[in-house]
């Protein structure tokens, strides 16, 4: 036996090993010798005896959380091209040319000091953001239920187990009721494992632990009740998430970004490896060639590409924040301006959720107090203890009608009861009063409820439907005999009478519509998935103005193949008492033809489909399972901070293309330009450090595009990374770039004559002109200036940036640097062919995107990977002290 609260051995009939996890020695003992090892009881803790021991014991947390420096700064360096320069530059220091190397070793310094700042400021924006989402447990303290942050349970505390939960320490049962937890988080066993309290023999596998729920895992079916005896890195959970690390699978956004930077890498290897075998050819020095050739690789590769995303995304997680959006990880951002169609729940977010119990409708000379008192005893928790903590929408805003407050429920005492699960869609409890016999009550979905009932009252049909037409939600309560009984059976539910419904009420949410709307616009479909009835989802869509293609029901689901269900589920609007794994399998429907499904929910029937769907949503008020299944959390319940989410995220993507499309034009076009000019010309047409500084210059430039405006058309549907169309773009403003380049060379040989040093310093200017200025063209599809202005961050930094390689030739750098003075005319020269060049590159624009328009659209093949380990841990996460 242990000698300190938290720590459960062997007891006095337990031999176990040294290694043996808490929760497997608490396993083998009984339940009271559980709680006096924890220093706990059936009661729970006291508040002061809880905080006492966090601050013993830590929070309950797998791992920590803060940005890391030298892991931003690792993620700047690991380029290999980045690397091998480095590389050669010291080599050629040590053989002569310590000038050049120290001239590219600062400008790698300084290129890598902005990646990593930009990156460090977006990590530091994660950790707040992540510390934001806050995942409570029920528990008892001072004898009573109170909702706490998983993080500050302690050993001792007593949890509450509702469908729907996540466990969220590693437990040992002291009650329960038909309880079944999906432990496949842990074990991999897909079945739900039913539970009990007795002990299970010493030794017994983490897969066999009946008496015991697991961090991490599911409740699955029924309720419980247990003492935590291991908390953090010390459960079977925390064990399995701290050995596996903290990596994700990349997002299609990732991906996409992924394919590009390949694409580019190849590019970048072909010209490299030309220009260093042109070089020996000819019979250059090798070193210069290779410092040459790498300079140029560098020039061509996106290095801060990855600044510019991160910043991206850092800018946009704090306005959707503003926006009461949470974003579990930033570049779900990107994935979220994906969206094209959302499937979304009804309640809270067309419908106010705000769910108040309007009144009974008795049936069959029942009176309404005695339907009422049915409807309160039949509910998952204790109808006696009067809280509403840890109950669903439905049994809490019974019990907190006014007329709950007067019904007599402590004159019955509950026998055993069965809870609702998705599957029956019903609670069935055993209750008996002073002197009568036991009743069952059944309480449930009417759809359920009333294939049960024999002989129901003839005017039962008639009063469901005029209650669904007026917009109600309708839950069937039923009553039976049950002499002599003690415990419940499945057959126990059959051979009911129909004793009546209780309404609620769920009005429209006012600015839905508008919500509606919103969507709309922003190309994204919206459908309905309800476990409501058809007709009262219908009667919903009808007071939105919203038009219904159609409704699939449940039953319809089942009888649809999965082609057919792609082409029904398409083609309806509304999908009506749905069942967790249909509500799943509607979602990979829709996902088949190439959509970015979003499915919004809250509740543990939805987090199949949220894990489903491309992009999962739920709110900050759901249910643990809902929660822990979802990428993005909705502080309000709200389609409009949707629609906000929508919107930054397209915004993001489109300012990150616009990066993309600069470095593959001109910036392209000037790399090539210089692999040309090296062979044909006796001296090198820049020296690689003046090679690095303008691609310096050019990105530092453009690490304001992340405040850029975008056109309201680039909002309205959902773009996609396209290498093809990417290649196309390189393709035609490449050449054009090339060709300006190609006049500058003829302007400083034939015109002005120039030496090696004018000659660089005359194309160094222009290239970033070029470079730069083309981000006016390249970032709208409209007409520049006119009809789409840039904002105000980045039309002074491109300017700021064209005006310091002008100054450069002129400043006291320019002799270390390798640059001359340029004459007057030639900025004349200089204005004339980079107004020509935009106005040739506006020409193009034009022309590229009408032929764009015409293409067919690219297919999109989406897939998604389990990474649930990892998300799950999410919640068991703590801010390290060094990030607060």
């Amino acid at each position: 036996m242990a000698d300190r609260p938290g720590h459960v051995t062997g007891g006095r009939s337990a031999v176990v090993s040294p290694d043996t996890s808490p929760v497997r020695t608490a396993a083998g003992e009984t339940i009271d010798v559980v709680l006096s090892v924890v220093g706990g009881s059936r009661d729970g803790l006291t508040s002061a005896g809880a905080s006492s021991r966090l601050a013993t014991t830590g929070p309950n947390a797998v791992r920590e959380h803060r940005a890391r420096p030298g892991r931003v700064l690792l993620r700047q360096v690991r380029s290999p091209l980045l690397l091998l320069l480095f590389a050669t530059a010291v080599v050629s220091a040590f053989l002569g040319q310590g000038v050049e190397s120290i001239i590219i070793a600062v400008i790698l310094l300084i290129s890598v000091g902005l990646g990593f700042a930009g990156e460090f400021r977006a990590e530091r924006a994660a950790d707040l953001l992540h510390d934001r989402l806050r995942h409570t447990a029920v528990v008892l303290r001072d004898g009573t239920r109170h909702a706490v942050d998983v993080t500050d349970l302690v050993v001792g505390d007593v949890v509450v187990l509702t469908v729907g939960t996540v466990v969220p320490a590693d437990l040992r049962l002291i009650g329960c009721t038909a309880l079944e937890c999906d432990e496949s988080i842990v074990t991999g066993e897909a079945t739900a494992v039913p539970k009990t309290t007795e002990p299970v023999p010493v030794g017994a596998g983490v897969g066999d632990l009946s008496c015991c729920a697991l961090m991490g895992t599911i409740v699955h079916a029924g309720s419980g009740i247990g003492v935590v005896v291991a908390t953090g890195a010390r459960t079977e959970f925390g064990r399995i998430a701290v050995g596996l690390g903290v990596q994700e699978p990349q997002t299609e956004f990732q991906r996409g970004l992924g394919r590009f930077s390949v694409f580019l890498l190849g590019v970048a290897l072909v010209l490299t490896s030309v220009i260093l075998i042109a070089a020996l050819l000819l019979g250059r020095p090798l070193i210069e060639s290779l410092l040459f050739a790498l300079a140029i690789a560098v020039g061509i590769t996106p290095q801060l590409l990855p600044a510019v995303v991160s910043t991206s995304l850092a800018t946009g997680s704090r306005a959707l924040a503003r926006r009461k959006v949470l974003v579990k990880r930033m570049v779900c951002i990107e994935d979220l301006g994906d969206l094209d169609l959302l499937v979304t729940d009804k309640t809270g977010t067309l419908t106010t959720g705000a769910i108040v119990f309007d009144r009974p409708v008795a049936l069959d000379g029942v009176s309404d107090g005695e339907l009422m008192l049915l409807g309160l005893l039949a509910t998952d928790a204790d109808p006696g203890a009067r809280e509403a903590v840890g109950l669903n929408p439905l049994d809490a805003a019974l019990q907190e009608a006014p007329a709950a407050s007067a019904s007599p429920v402590a004159a019955y005492r509950r026998l055993d009861v069965r809870p609702f699960d998705h599957e029956r869609r019903m609670t069935s409890a055993l209750v008996v009063a002073a002197g009568s016999e036991p009743i069952v009550v059944v309480k449930g979905a009417p759809e359920s409820v009333l294939p049960r009932c024999t002989e129901p009252d003839a005017d039962a049909a008639a009063v469901l439907t005029s209650l669904y037409q007026a917009g109600a939600r309708v839950v069937a309560v039923a009553t039976k005999p049950a002499p002599g009984g003690q415990r419940l059976a499945g057959a126990d539910e059959n051979g009911m009478t129909l004793r009546g419904y209780l309404a609620f009420v769920d009005g429209v949410k006012p600015g839905a519509q508008r919500s509606l709307q919103r969507l709309s616009a922003l190309g994204v479909d919206v459908k309905i998935s309800t476990g409501d009835s058809a007709v009262v989802a219908e009667r919903v869509c009808e007071q939105l103005g919203m038009s219904s293609l159609g409704t699939l029901t449940g039953d319809d689901v089942d009888a649809l193949s999965d082609v057919e269900l792609e082409e029904r589920a398409r083609s309806s609007t509304i999908f009506a008492r749905v069942s967790p794994e249909q509500k799943a399998r509607i979602v990979r429907a829709l996902r088949q033809r190439g959509r970015a499904v979003g499915f919004l929910g809250d509740g543990a029937n939805d987090a199949l489909a949220l894990h489903a769907a491309d992009i999962g949503i739920s709110v900050d008020s759901a249910i643990d399972v809902a929660k822990d299944a979802a990428d993005v959390i909705l502080l309000d319940k709200d389609l409009d901070v949707l629609a906000d989410g929508v919107t930054e995220g397209r915004r993001i993507f489109a300012n990150t293309i616009k990066y993309v499309l600069m470095g593959t034009s001109s910036n392209f076009g000037n790399m090539f330009s210089a692999s040309i000019a090296s062979v044909v010309l006796p001296f090198l047409p820049m020296l690689p450090g003046q090679i690095l500084l303008n691609n310096l210059l050019y990105d530092a430039g453009q690490l304001a595009i992340p405040t850029d405006n975008v056109d309201e058309e680039q909002l309205r549907a959902p773009s996609h990374w396209d290498i093809a169309a990417i290649r196309r773009f390189m393709l035609l403003f490449g050449p054009i770039s090339s060709v300006f380049d190609f006049a500058t060379f003829g302007l400083m040989l034939f015109v002005f004559s120039a030496a090696a040093p004018e000659f660089r310093s005359g194309w160094f200017i222009e290239s970033i002109a070029t470079q730069t200025l083309i981000v006016f063209a390249v970032r709208t599809h409209r007409v520049p200036f006119l009809r789409s202005r840039a904002s105000v961050p980045l039309t002074l930094s491109v300017l700021a940036v064209v005006a310091v390689g002008a100054w450069l030739p002129y400043s006291p750098l320019a002799g270390l640097l390798g640059f001359a003075p340029l004459p007057a005319p030639f900025f004349l020269a200089l204005v004339a062919m980079t107004v020509a060049y935009l106005l040739l590159v506006e020409g193009a624009k034009v022309w590229y995107y009408a032929s764009l328009s015409r293409a067919a659209a690219p297919t999109v093949r989406r897939r998604r990977y389990p990474h649930r380990v990892a998300r799950r841990a999410a919640r068991f996460t703590t801010l390290s002290p060094r990030s607060r």
